[in-house]
């Protein structure tokens, strides 16, 4: 048995543990898989094999020999497999060689993040090609270094952000750099979903416009995670053919997986409802049990300050037996300042940190090499990301390595750790995108005419004329731009490049200040300022704590103060829904009728709850904040008088007293279980439901995204929606709380407190709502 064998550490974790009320609901071992190994491509330049074999490449695997030599033959291609596959070498075999044989060809590398940028960069120059000159270019990177790699670079690292910022708005500095671009290479491209998708696949097409200006015709190389119809995905992400290559030819060791449910905790939470332990503090334990053991481990939490809160609690524990342990914890997230990111970075891939709470970043971030253990604290919202960060697992040789899923306290958690088939024999899903969503076409169709006119042949690249063309008439009233017989044209001193937000977080950054001393403590995005740093809420930093004295939004900055209370903090919200636009309506009869459309929600935060960790509610505050108006796309369906009173069989047979805690009950869970049906997390979706709605004028409950146009969630729910709806039910049913907990019906995100609910009442309505969507449609 190895050092760090999966099955010993997890009987560590338990050790001490109750058995017959134990948090473990399944074990699995996956098996391992051998490997298939494939003849170096023809093409290959003698020198790049030699530095790939060099660096411990004894020979490709079947998919890195596959997708190099699509790639070099001018195919677009997709390389779509497992964590550690060496998808890095399908695009390293045809750039480098590109590179190192041409004197002129350049090269674009795009990742997600910039600590995967970072790495990849650095794994090219520790190849020691002198043909290769290699840069960085984001946000971090001096106007010095910018200079160097305009004038010599042949393969620029970057990222969607920079080349939408930089790039592409100042094209004519990199002329030279965009004349000869050969390859693009875009890396984990399954993180392109939802809006943040539809931004970068109009990214995309922007910046092959770009290179068709100075005559270049670049072959596109894109790495995912295992997904389903990668190659459509990458399709609709580029707007090219894209070949897929899927058939994986790396080994894979067996991997132990256990899903863990944590233990109820002894205090209960709002309106008395039982209340388990929270998946961070259980996975802080873990974290401590494991770095006690010498296992080198990452816990992946939901949340920014989900992840400092682990990283803290496990130092706590940690401190008590060795204070020395508790310095080799550290939390990793977005919104670091450069030079702390990197820092833990380097102590990462040295192995001076042995336990790593991070959000995530991590999940695409930089190639950690040896780790035994990898917690999953809170399902991330899709099975190829839950994959892709068990995968970080067993990457240094033959050991099993531990995977642990804790979950969270809510619906889609407690229905997984209770339903394995739903993570180990389903497939993962298909990315969902939507680059003709008006929202996101508008402000990049006026990016596109500042960086070049944009002429009517044009229009193709960007939906057709039919899409665009309205659009562009809107941003020609507004004066953005100028209608021309030839086409448009930019009309404006200001580029409007500033003013998209690609990662959609609705509008700009908020800066986090420290009052005393204006150290800039970090950022977070304006369109989740009101709900995570409005005053009086808690922030955590580096495992320091603060407290948000004021926020101002105007100036974009959030004043807090050092401070450790021993609370935390919840935002209240009122949420109002108005129909704009029913798309497609279907009457199923029996008096229940759904529809898609665009819808208008209007928000309000009203006040916080201070909560004890456990869930205790200590008090709730006021707080004055504007509303906020979000214009989306919304799945609903409604419910007739008839059919929700009728005591008959097939009735709900419920008093009008208990109707809107029925829907209301209904609309939380089903909201926690479309990530299963949709590439979601629940925190990308919201939800309204009523006894009697305005524009429908019947009981509805509406399910929306929650992304300015929408981003394809409720167009998935209302394509599945009995399954989804079926699912719904049998989670709540299945749920042991008497009248309803945070596992089946309580949100950690409503507005209302979670009241009114009905547990029951939900399970009614669900009941008599599926037997008639599933009779058929009229």
């Amino acid at each position: 048995m190895s050092e760090h064998d999966g099955q010993r550490l997890l009987k560590r974790i338990l050790a001490g543990l109750d058995e017959s009320a134990g948090p473990l609901t399944h074990v699995e071992l996956t098996p391992a898989r051998a490997e298939h190994h494939a003849e170096w491509p023809s093409f290959a330049a003698e020198e790049v094999v030699d530095a790939l074999r060099a660096s411990g490449m004894r020979a490709p695997w079947t998919h890195q020999a596959r997708a190099a030599e699509l790639a070099w033959s001018g195919r677009h291609v997709v390389v779509s497999t497992g964590t550690a596959s060496g998808k890095s070498a399908c695009y390293l075999l045809p750039v480098l060689t590109a590179l190192t044989e041409g004197k002129r060809d350049t090269a674009l590398y795009l990742a997600p993040t910039k600590a995967l940028g970072s790495d990849q960069v650095r794994s090219v120059g520790e190849l020691g090609l002198s043909a290769v000159r290699a840069a960085t270019v984001d946000g971090d990177t001096p106007l010095g270094e910018r200079d160097w790699a305009a004038a010599h670079a042949n393969w620029l690292f970057t990222n969607p952000d920079m080349l939408h910022f930089s790039l592409l708005p100042r094209h004519e500095r990199w002329a030279r750099f965009f004349r000869n671009l050969r390859f693009v290479v875009i890396d984990e491209c399954h993180a392109y979903r939802g809006l943040f998708g539809s931004h970068v696949a109009l990214l995309i097409r922007r910046l092959r416009r770009i290179a068709a200006r100075y005559g270049a015709d670049p072959v596109f190389l894109l790495a995912s995670a295992t997904a389903a119809e990668p190659g459509r995905s990458a399709s609709a992400l580029t707007g090219l053919e894209v070949t897929e290559v899927t058939e994986d030819g790396s080994p894979r060791g067996a991997r132990t997986v256990a899903l863990w449910e944590p233990p109820l905790e002894s205090e209960t939470g709002e309106h008395g409802a039982p209340v388990r332990r929270q998946a961070g503090a259980e996975a802080a334990r873990v974290l401590a049990d494991l770095v006690i053991e010498g296992a080198r481990t990452l816990a992946f939490v939901r949340s920014r300050h989900g992840a400092e809160l682990t990283a803290l609690g496990a130092k706590r524990i940690l401190g008590e037996v060795d204070n020395r342990l508790a310095g080799k914890i550290a939390a990793y997230r977005g919104g670091y300042l450069a030079e702390d990111r990197r820092g833990l970075e380097s102590a990462l891939d040295s192995g001076s940190l042995l336990g790593v709470a991070t959000t995530n970043a991590l999940e695409l971030g930089i190639d950690i090499a040896g780790l035994d253990a990898v917690l999953v604290a809170g399902y991330p919202g899709t099975l190829a990301s839950f994959w892709q960060q068990a995968g970080r697992a067993g990457r240094a040789g033959e050991d099993e390595p531990l995977v642990v899923f804790i979950a969270r306290d809510d619906p889609l958690d407690t229905y997984l750790v209770h339903h394995p088939e739903a993570i180990f024999d389903r497939p993962v899903e298909s990315t969902v995108l939507d680059p003709a969503n008006p929202y996101v076409l508008g402000p990049h169709l006026a990016c596109a005419t500042a960086e070049l006119p944009l002429t009517r042949a044009g229009l193709a690249e960007f939906g057709g004329a039919e899409t665009a063309e309205p659009l562009l008439t809107e941003l020609t009233e507004q004066k953005v731009v100028r209608a021309r017989p030839h086409g448009w044209f930019w009309s404006s001193r200001d580029r409007p490049h500033g003013t998209v937000d690609l990662r959609g977080s609705g509008g700009g950054q908020i800066a986090v200040v420290e009052g005393d001393t204006g150290r800039l403590l970090g950022t977070v995005d304006a369109g989740s300022a009101p709900n995570s740093v409005h005053e009086g809420a808690v922030h955590l930093h580096q495992g320091e704590s603060f407290v948000v004295d004021s926020l101002d939004l105007d100036e974009g900055i959030a004043l807090v103060h050092a401070e450790r209370p021993d609370w935390i903090t919840t935002p209240r919200e009122v949420v109002d829904i108005r129909v704009l636009e029913t798309l497609v309506r279907q009457d199923h009869g029996g008096g229940v009728t759904s529809c898609l459309g665009s819808v208008e929600v209007t928000s309000q935060v009203i006040g916080y709850l201070r909560k004890l960790p456990s869930g205790k509610v200590l008090n709730q505050v006021p707080l004055d904040l504007p509303e906020q108006v979000l214009r989306t796309r919304a799945v609903w369906y409604t419910i007739g008088e008839d059919l929700l009173r009728n005591n008959a069989p097939g009735g709900a047979g419920l008093d009008p007293a208990r109707i809107p805690g029925a829907l209301h009950a209904a609309e939380h869970a089903a909201i926690g279980l479309l990530p299963l049906f949709a590439t979601c997390d629940r925190w990308d979706i919201g939800g309204v439901s009523t006894a009697l709605h305005a524009d429908t004028g019947e009981a509805t409950v509406f399910v929306h995204d929650g992304h300015p146009g929408g981003a394809g969630f409720a167009d998935r729910g209302f394509a599945a929606l009995v399954p989804w709806l079926a699912t719904t039910r049998k989670a709540i049913s299945a749920c042991e709380c008497p009248a309803g907990c945070p596992s089946c019906v309580q949100s950690p995100k409503c507005g209302n407190g979670n009241e009114p609910l009905d547990k029951q009442g939900a399970m009614a309505v669900l009941g008599a709502v599926l037997p008639v969507l599933r009779s058929g449609v009229t």
